[in-house]
């Protein structure tokens, strides 16, 4: 399910302009966090970001300017693969991904078919994923996160008062 285009470098540090910071906001209103975690939203659009990614080859999906990617993964008891669009960024040669799945009370499928079937692909290209466990550097990547989509701010904070913490995966380049 290769996208035939290489996945889109994104520094967390890098400026960002006043659109996509006003898009950024707006994704992140209170409105647009409780519209995300309805099922009408759950039934539609996050299936619709799955065929916008693949029909634009990771070009265009719902979340426009927000860095996003399908994760494609397998199935933690099935073993059929599955596709998701997430948001990403990168540190260093590794792509992260974070487990928010809006801050409701339990973690998205995807993350654990991430953690029973470690090789993923993000836009197509083969990553070995691992949960970040260590505080110190959840804390250093949840900064970086926080400047790439602030809600991620929002949605750790109801994820917490639903007594969960939300994951973060690093992916790092898989070996050929």
């Amino acid at each position: 399910m290769a996208l035939m285009r290489e996945l889109p470098r994104v520094d967390p540090l890098a400026s960002r302009g006043l659109v996509y910071r006003a898009q950024a906001g707006i994704a992140s209103s209170r409105f647009a966090t409780w519209l995300s975690r309805t099922p009408l939203w759950s039934a539609t659009v996050w299936r619709l970001d799955r065929v916008l990614l693949r029909v634009t080859r990771g070009r265009l999906g719902t979340g426009m300017l927000l860095p996003t990617a399908l994760l494609q993964t397998h199935g933690a008891r099935t073993g059929l693969a599955r596709s998701t669009a997430v948001i990403y960024f990168h540190d260093g040669e590794r792509a992260i991904v974070v487990a928010s799945q809006a801050g409701v009370p339990g973690n998205p499928s995807w993350f654990y078919n991430a953690v029973a079937h470690p090789d993923v692909q993000l836009g197509g290209q083969q990553f070995r994923a691992t949960v970040v466990e260590d505080v110190a550097e959840r804390e250093r990547l949840w900064k970086l996160a926080d400047l790439v989509f602030p809600g991620f701010a929002v949605y750790r904070q109801r994820a917490a008062n639903a007594g969960r913490e939300i994951p973060i995966l690093q992916l790092a380049p898989a070996e050929t």
